[in-house]
């Protein structure tokens, strides 16, 4: 069974995503932006084996510390799809700007497209291509528990940013109510800033993507 563990890091409080499976306690972390310590003593606490480092996108706040978290574990890099790659180049000029230690750039092990799937002990999650906020993010949903971690696609009574470069906002509007949304309502989502919620919730009351925005 998929257990999830929300690990609030670095100043902009992103939530980080710790997936394990309880059978073989075998790992994956979901956007190590920063504070790598705390990570550790996460996996450490419920005594899991890391297999891999997964990435719904490369803004800094997410992927900071991608580099070091996976050369201490001896990890693969999984994620996010290749157009987010000037992201990752990007990252080492930001550090100073946004204060962040450990952020390095790197070139992920599998870049991710729509329809993959990722694995770690006996989970396997889906992948779902949702570009709009940046031109290569990805969301990961597990079926069986319902639940997706949806980086900055989607937040509860709000959406991701587009004015960063290469953001768009009819590509992302898109990607939740053509990719997303279609899931069902009753998929909860673990955001990448702020409290989880459902699809069905969004729907009903997003003043960006609810149903009564495209009803009129």
């Amino acid at each position: 069974m998929l257990q999830f563990k929300i690990i609030p890091v670095t100043p902009f409080q992103q939530n980080c995503t710790l997936f394990w499976c309880d059978e073989m306690m075998q790992a994956a972390v979901v956007d190590p932006g920063g504070d790598v310590e705390k990570i550790i003593a996460a996996l450490d606490s419920a005594k899991l084996t890391l297999s891999k480092i997964l990435l719904t996108h490369a803004h800094i706040d997410h992927a900071g510390a991608t580099n070091a978290l996976a050369k201490h574990y001896g990890v693969g890099i999984e994620g996010p799809q290749k157009e987010d790659q000037f992201w990752i180049d990007l990252i080492p000029q930001q550090k100073d700007r946004f204060g962040f230690a450990h952020a390095e750039s790197f070139t992920p092990d599998r870049w991710l497209e729509q329809g993959d799937i990722v694995t770690f002990g006996n989970i396997e999650l889906e992948v779902y291509f949702c570009p709009g906020h940046t031109p290569g993010h990805v969301v990961f949903f597990h079926r069986k528990s319902k639940l997706a971690q949806v980086g900055d696609v989607l937040f509860k009574g709000s959406i991701g940013r587009t004015d960063f470069p290469r953001g768009d906002h009819s590509t992302l509007i898109k990607s939740i109510r053509e990719n997303l949304f279609l899931l069902g309502d009753d998929v909860r989502f673990i955001p990448g800033h702020g409290p989880m919620s459902t699809f069905g919730e969004e729907r009903r009351s997003n003043p960006f993507v609810g149903d009564q925005v495209f009803s009129k």
